[in-house]
């Protein structure tokens, strides 16, 4: 691959995590209702998910996904109730969030901050479609295995850095309580957004 093909790649992987979503969305719910270090997590593990599908696709395995419809439709519906739950979780705890940091933090995990967003990315079979579609464009039958890893790589790279900056300036010091006084609002927007997103998801 030509140094134009892996520039390609990076900004269309860039561009695609920036783009707000559930992802911006978990992220945020995380921050607010933990600290910066429970957005850090799920931004990192969201980016796991993002990079174990990344690999699957360019290794050829996303082919499987969309050709076999039940499992797509499968995947799919178990993304959407996901989603849905976290939506809901988030509306439903608004009401109860105060402003005191450490009850604040015993309201999310670090581990459910973690498995959140793994999830979120994990359960979500159209993040594979987008990597078929971008990939074929790169991937050839004489790609190393290498090439591949190097793909997911920049894949992963480009949602973690992306995340972990939002969670990072979200979770600062000054922002948090600004954000904090404005939980109940954040965390029911963020809420009805997951739910959106989750029905979208399941009539299109």
């Amino acid at each position: 691959m030509t140094a134009s093909s892996w520039l390609s790649i990076l900004a269309i992987c860039a561009l695609g995590a920036i783009s707000p979503g559930p992802s911006l969305a978990a992220v945020m719910k995380s921050t607010v209702q933990g600290s910066r270090a429970h957005g850090l997590v799920t931004s990192i593990s969201h980016a796991l998910g993002i990079g174990i599908y990344a690999f699957l696709v360019a290794a050829g395995i996303g082919v499987v996904i969309t050709e076999t419809p039940w499992l797509y439709k499968l995947i799919t519906y178990a993304g959407s109730a996901y989603l849905a739950w976290m939506g809901y979780k988030a509306i439903t705890s608004a009401s109860s969030l105060i402003n005191d940091q450490h009850q604040l933090q015993q309201q999310l995990s670090l581990k459910q901050a973690a498995i959140d967003g793994f999830l979120v990315s994990f359960l979500n079979p159209k993040i594979a479609v987008f990597f078929l579609a971008l990939f074929s464009q790169f991937v050839t039958p004489d790609s190393s295995v290498m090439t591949q890893i190097l793909m997911a790589s920049i894949v992963t790279l480009c949602d973690g850095v992306w995340y972990c900056l939002v969670a990072s300036v979200a979770g600062h010091g000054k922002v948090l309580p600004a954000l904090r006084k404005r939980a109940t609002l954040i965390n029911r927007l963020c809420g009805i957004l997951l739910i959106l997103v989750a029905l979208r998801i399941l009539f299109m």
